[in-house]
Order: structure tokens, then C-alpha cells, then sequence
């Protein structure tokens, strides 16, 4: 809307009439900032926002929707919750809108844009439909070509050479060989280039590399049954691991969180139940980490109702590939027999499940040559 720093009080009344100016809270903003990423935290483990005032980007929050539509159902619904859930914190209405980019997602959510009213995708419902801008995967280019070209940099100099130069359309710049900008504006001018043909120049780092990452989903009404459990627990496990892939990470520990509705329940019945599981490997497969879980959902079912369900993922690390024998065609099952055994101890008990381990295949005593070695679950019991 044209106001900047430094701008007269005034000027920036006439341009913004609508606007609320205030003075500035250095500390009142960092902590509005990280309440909205906490709340937003809720609904997916990646999200980023500046909380210093003073940085260019302050007041854009970031929220990684990646693998998060069979928690939360369609994008623009996550996003309506998004609005409902950071209401009582901002002074104002977010703003929003969905890209592939960051670039394009934050033109998404520009006033101009949203004005005019391209690919405005409407909410159904009894409430007021708000506009969302949401970009189709791949038409990232599409859609920024008819937009100022003065939006791809902050930088004065570069916007008033672009307009000497004719290139008033992003779609225009996008037209441009790559070589040519890099010709006339450095290092800048590859970034015009992959901004204006929808292309990532700032990956997304969330604001912390989590070393756990965590979900919930309340129960309503609250459930005994475990098949009920089962189905939301898939829906937990693979939007974890929709992120952990889409970050090429892996998992070590799962920890399950019960909370229990024991208002007609037996009298000292616990209020929660907490069930944490090791993994045999580091993994990122949803089913993978379901089974384990469920298995002892089975053997320990909860003593009351689940009204609330939380699974958190801990020692999350980049995954590691894994080498496998050139000459041994079943090496592969090796890693897949661990997570069956561990099954199998979480199902029977630890105390009935053995596997064999060579110590001396040389020997001349048969009973010298292998030793029964116990089985671990990888059930521990949080502290």
C-alpha cells in the first residue's frame, strides 16, 4: 500500500486510512510473534516466523502444510483454522495464502492480489466466506506473470533499473535468459530469475530443527474401543511422516499419549495413560510405527475412554540410507525382522520370544555353536 519506514506519520495515515499505527513495543511484538507460532505449532511441526520487528520479514509466519490434508482435511480448511485459532492473539485477521514457494505464497497473501480476486478458492458453510489465494502446484509461473515486477526485490536500485529496462511484469523478467540478468545484476539478478519463473530461492527452515515433532487430536465423544484408537493413530502416524520425508528425516522413539475420561470410572483409575516405544531402527514409515504402537495398545488396552490423543516423535535425525549386500538377495529382510520381533515381544512378552546368534559356527559341539539371545520390545516406561 506504499507505506515504508521512516515515512511521515501522515503519509502513512493518507495511504493507509484504515490502518492502526502504534508506537513500538520491541518486547510486546517478540512475544505476540511466538505465541502465534506456538499456537500454530498445533497444527504441524514446521513453522518459522521473525520475531525481531526491525527484520524485513517480521510479521510473516510460515506454516509447512506439507502431508497435513488427512489430519486436517483440505488445505483451505487448515487454513480457516489457522485464521480461528490466531484470532485472539494478532490485532488483526491474518492474511493468507498457498504456493509451492515462499515467494509466491507471500504474493498469495498481498492485499492487491487478494482484491482482485484470482483463484480465490471459497469455504463453504453457515459463517462469511474470507478469500484464500491458492496456487495450483506448477502455476507458480502463471500466476506471478501479470504482477509488478518491482515485488521480486526489495532493492531500489535493481526496481528502477528494471523499469528503465522495459521489464515492468514479472512475467516479462521470467522471459529474460538467466544469463542476461546475471549480466546485468550479479548475483541479484539469478535471483530475479528463479523468483519470477516460480522457482525456490529461500528454502524453508522451520524456526528450530526439531528434535521431536508432535501432534494431537481430541476424541469427541470419547472412545473405549480400540479400532476407533487404530484409525486416529494412522492419522497421526502418517502426518508425521509425511513431514519426516518431506524433510528427509527419521525417528527413533514414538511416545503415545492417552488422556482418559474417567468420569465413570473405577475410583484411582489414572487420568492418563503414557506408552513410549524405542524403535528397532530409525524409520520414517507410518505403518511401521503404527504396528509397534498398536501392539501394545492390545496388550495393555486403556482402563477408561480416550478423550485425547497426542504422539510425539522423538530423536528425530536426518535418515541414513542402507547399505545392502551385493551377493545376498534376502539381506533386506534382515531390518524387517527386527520390527517383527519386536511385535511379536510387545504381543507375547519379552520373556517368550528368542532369536538365535551363532557364537562358534567351527565348533565340534552342536549346542556350542549358537546361543539363544532375548528379544527386546523397545517398550519403556517414561520418566
Amino acid at each position: 500500500m506504499g507505506v515504508r519506514r521512516g515515512m511521515a506519520l501522515g503519509s502513512a495515515h493518507r495511504l493507509a486510512p484504515e490502518a492502526t499505527f502504534l508506537d513500538p513495543d520491541p518486547i510486546a511484538s517478540a512475544v505476540a510473534v511466538e505465541a502465534a507460532l506456538d499456537r500454530l505449532a498445533a497444527f504441524s511441526p514446521g513453522v518459522a516466523g521473525e520475531t525481531d520487528e526491525t527484520h524485513p520479514a517480521f510479521g510473516r509466519l510460515d506454516v509447512q502444510l506439507d502431508g497435513l490434508e488427512r489430519l486436517w482435511g483440505p488445505e483451505p480448511v487448515l487454513v480457516e483454522r489457522i485464521r480461528d485459532a490466531l484470532a485472539p492473539i494478532l490485532p488483526g485477521p491474518p492474511r493468507a495464502g498457498i504456493a509451492g514457494t515462499r515467494f509466491a505464497a507471500v504474493m498469495a497473501a498481498s492485499p492487491a492480489v487478494m482484491a482482485a480476486g484470482e483463484a480465490v478458492v471459497a469455504l463453504g458453510g453457515p459463517r462469511p466466506v474470507r478469500a484464500l489465494v491458492a496456487v495450483p502446484p506448477g502455476d507458480e509461473l502463471a500466476f506471478l506473470a501479470p504482477l509488478p515486477a518491482a515485488l521480486l526485490t526489495v532493492d531500489e536500485d535493481v526496481r528502477a533499473r528494471l523499469a528503465r529496462f522495459g521489464l515492468r511484469r514479472i512475467g516479462q523478467v521470467a522471459a529474460v535468459s538467466r544469463s542476461a540478468l546475471v549480466a546485468r545484476f550479479g548475483a541479484e539478478g539469478e535471483r530475479l530469475h528463479a523468483r519470477a519463473r516460480g522457482e525456490e530461492t529461500d528454502p524453508f527452515r522451520p524456526r528450530r530443527m526439531p528434535e521431536r515433532m508432535s501432534l494431537a487430536l481430541p476424541v469427541e465423544p470419547p472412545v473405549e474401543d480400540l479400532e476407533p484408537l487404530r484409525f486416529l493413530l494412522h492419522r497421526l502416524a502418517a502426518t508425521l511422516a509425511d513431514q519426516l520425508t518431506a524433510r528427509g528425516m527419521a525417528t527413533a522413539r514414538a511416545h503415545l499419549r492417552l488422556a482418559l475420561d474417567v468420569t465413570f470410572a473405577a475410583p484411582g483409575t489414572p487420568v492418563s495413560v503414557d506408552l513410549e516405544q524405542r524403535l528397532p531402527e530409525p524409520t520414517l514409515e507410518a505403518e511401521a510405527i503404527e504396528r509397534l504402537l498398536l501392539a501394545r495398545l492390545e496388550r495393555t488396552p486403556p482402563p477408561a475412554p480416550v478423550a485425547r490423543l497426542e504422539l510425539e516423535l522423538a530423536e528425530v535425525a536426518p535418515a541414513a540410507g542402507q547399505q545392502l549386500a551385493l551377493f545376498v538377495p534376502q539381506a533386506g529382510r534382515a531390518a524387517r525382522l527386527g520390527w517383527q520381533l519386536a511385535r511379536l515381544a510387545l504381543t507375547f512378552g519379552e520373556d517368550r520370544i528368542r532369536r538365535v546368534e551363532l557364537t562358534d559356527p567351527e565348533s565340534p559341539l552342536p549346542e556350542a555353536r549358537w546361543r539363544w539371545v532375548p528379544v527386546e520390545s523397545g517398550a519403556t516406561t517414561p520418566t
